[in-house]
């Protein structure tokens, strides 16, 4: 249950952002959003104790890697590129993070080539964004719109895979916060530099779209992260990605009534198959579990 909740909360993410960026300029959204995440997130690594502070060059490394790729560089891409995209196709194509990421490891952490089946799961993934994206598919979404939701999911990958070449003494809360409020500085010098407007009166949508982001997918699901972490390993709970594009479709139906249409179905079928290709270690470490479990149970 916990690993559905977090799938919806992060997949909800999508939705809200949809509707968020409809009421703020997209990069101010962004920022205030991450301005209250991080400094709830740090406030949770104070009670929690340990390092808090960065002391070391990897510490600073790390907490910049972190805030230019993962909070500014994907959520300003992502926010901008979900003015003109559903919330349910960017949760499809940033479905796309670990494939693109097991792509990328051979150049930026050497070793570790994919396999046949992995690079059929490569090509099946991109082949599902192409589906989903498809004018006639998805209901007429623009090019330069999907292209902004991928680069996102790009910069993703790339914060991840440099964050695995550094050392760091943070906790990871207190890294998480850090570069939350330092990629949050970042995305209000974007801001400014669009010329977005500063000063807004934000409607209660607005600021609900903003409560939901903060503490939901900001703080709730930042803690049953590594809860999930501890108790199952890192190996099942990246299988959360598997779960976010339909939990983001069922909350974009039940709150819009959006309904893929059967191309942009297919879309979403190629993404997901080509996740759980790339990531079939995983799937048959979990079936296994849920198998051994089931034996246990019953005997």
């Amino acid at each position: 249950m916990l690993f559905v909740l977090l799938a919806t909360l992060w997949g909800g993410s999508f939705v809200a952002i949809e509707v968020g960026v409809t009421e703020w300029p997209p990069l101010l959204f962004a920022a205030i959003r991450y301005d209250l995440a991080g400094a709830l997130v740090l406030a949770i690594a104070a009670v929690r104790g340990g390092p808090a502070l960065p002391r070391t060059r990897g510490d600073l490394t790390a907490v910049a890697t972190v805030a230019v790729f993962v909070i500014f560089g994907h959520h300003a891409l992502l926010y901008v590129g979900q003015g003109s995209v559903p919330g349910a196709v960017a949760s499809a194509i940033v479905a796309l993070s670990p494939v693109v990421t097991a792509l990328l490891a051979p150049v930026f952490l050497g070793g570790g080539e994919l396999g046949g089946v992995q690079y059929v799961g490569v090509g099946a993934g991109f082949l599902g964004v192409v589906a989903v994206t498809n004018p006639g598919a998805a209901a007429g979404v623009p090019a330069i719109g999907a292209l902004l939701v991928f680069g996102a999911t790009v910069a993703f990958a790339l914060g991840t895979l440099l964050l695995r070449r550094v050392s760091t003494t943070l906790s990871a809360a207190a890294l998480q916060g850090w570069g939350m409020l330092a990629g949050a500085a970042l995305l209000h010098g974007g801001s400014r530099a669009l010329g977005e407007p500063q000063a807004m009166a934000a409607s209660a949508t607005g600021l609900g779209t903003l409560a939901f982001l903060v503490v939901g997918p900001g703080v709730i699901a930042f803690l049953l992260y590594f809860h999930l972490l501890d108790s199952v390993g890192a190996t099942r709970t990246t299988l959360v990605g598997y779960l976010e594009p339909m939990a983001a479709a069922g909350l974009a139906f039940a709150l819009f009534g959006y309904v893929p249409t059967p191309g942009a179905a297919l879309g979403f079928a190629l993404v997901l198959g080509g996740f759980a290709l790339v990531e079939g270690h995983a799937l048959r470490v979990a079936a296994g579990d849920a198998v051994g479990r089931l034996r246990t149970t019953l005997s």
